[in-house]
């Protein structure tokens, strides 16, 4: 066996990046959107709610996304306690985004130019998706009393990418996958109350701006969904999030991977690796070679590759599909391949 110090020209390093849907059973558009009355009226539906893509009935449903009312003021949802006013899960929910996303508990959050004090959190479930969400694939149709909004991210039309602590985030517009409406604003918001909201594909979330889909007027942008903001009462704005998806009735999301690889290029010059350290290469007698022809015409066969760290620590192996002859009048290029 022989050893070789890999050289820096020896190494590369190689980035692909893989897609694919977002939903269950490899769909990329969810066309029902189905919840449980019994997580709804439990201490977990008090925060959020899980969607599913089938009924209960069905033993396939999975979970698809999570859906959460947030409110600056505690709104919406009811109190811990009477004695302290809007202390509430809607605020709570608020402040572990606000934490999570800007990083500072007195920072607002600005959707396009607007700053809305309340809005819907929308997290996919971690099962659905490979690394991250793929920013230009999204089309969202939600509905309302006034009629339906389709809405995309800006990723594609974007000068620059902004960064949170949550990531890279993205305006969403009214558009679908990637493309701007041209018969809305020519920045895709809504004409008073900013953008729709935020996608965060590194963390897998988007922010629905709750005063944009509250606007009354289609015109202006707005579906009329009209989110119940009422002191200490439970206005089940998930539930009304959930209806209006079902109105519309689509939602159509990708999710990418980076994958990395390591090519290590392993070369044995002509001169190299030509004779065996095989105990009968040797007479345990003499410690002469056991036939002449070693002498001046060597030859072994290459079956296996390891590659060791300077502890001499047997890191990984390679195996080649066949023995390759090896001798002072060839030269041996192997190319290994470790993904990560």
């Amino acid at each position: 066996m022989g050893f070789k110090r890999l050289e820096v020209d020896d190494k590369v390093i190689s980035s692909d990046a893989s897609t694919s849907p977002a939903w269950s059973n490899n769909s990329p558009t969810l066309t029902k959107f189905y919840s449980s009355s019994i997580q709804l009226a439990s201490s977990t539906g008090q925060y959020y709610l899980n969607v599913y893509q089938t009924g209960s009935t069905d033993t396939s449903a999975a979970v698809q996304f999570d859906v959460a009312y947030c409110d600056k003021k505690g709104s919406g949802s009811l109190w811990y306690n009477n004695l302290v006013d809007g202390a509430s899960p809607s605020r709570t929910n608020y402040g572990l985004y606000r934490n999570l996303i800007l990083g500072d508990e007195t920072a607002d959050f600005n959707f396009g130019g607007f700053t809305s004090s309340y809005f819907y959190a929308i997290s996919v479930e971690r099962a659905r998706f490979k690394e991250k969400l793929l920013p230009g694939t999204m089309t969202l149709v939600i509905s309302g009393s006034s009629g339906s909004v389709s809405l995309t991210d800006d990723s594609t039309v974007a000068s620059s990418v902004v960064f949170t602590d949550a990531g890279r985030k993205y305006q969403l517009i009214s558009g679908s996958a990637g493309a701007k409406n041209s018969d809305l604003h020519s920045d895709g918001y809504t004409l008073s109350s900013g953008s729709y909201g935020w996608f965060l594909p590194d963390i897998s979330t988007l922010l629905l701006n709750g005063q944009a889909l509250d606007i009354t007027a289609s015109a202006a942008g707005g579906i009329c969904l009209l989110a119940s903001r009422s002191s200490n009462s439970d206005g089940l704005n998930t539930t009304r999030f959930v209806d209006g998806l079902n109105s519309a009735g689509r939602w159509t999301l990708n999710s990418e991977e980076t994958l990395s690889s390591n090519y290590i290029f392993i070369r044995a010059r002509n001169n190299e690796f030509n004779y065996s350290e095989n105990p009968s290469y040797i007479s345990g007698s003499t410690g002469e070679l056991t036939h002449d022809l070693f002498i001046n015409s060597p030859q072994t066969y290459i079956t296996t590759i390891g590659l060791y760290n300077d502890a001499n620590e047997l890191l990984a192996v390679s195996k080649l599909s066949r023995p390759l002859v090896k001798d002072f009048t060839k030269e041996l290029l192997v190319r290994c391949k470790l993904d990560f």
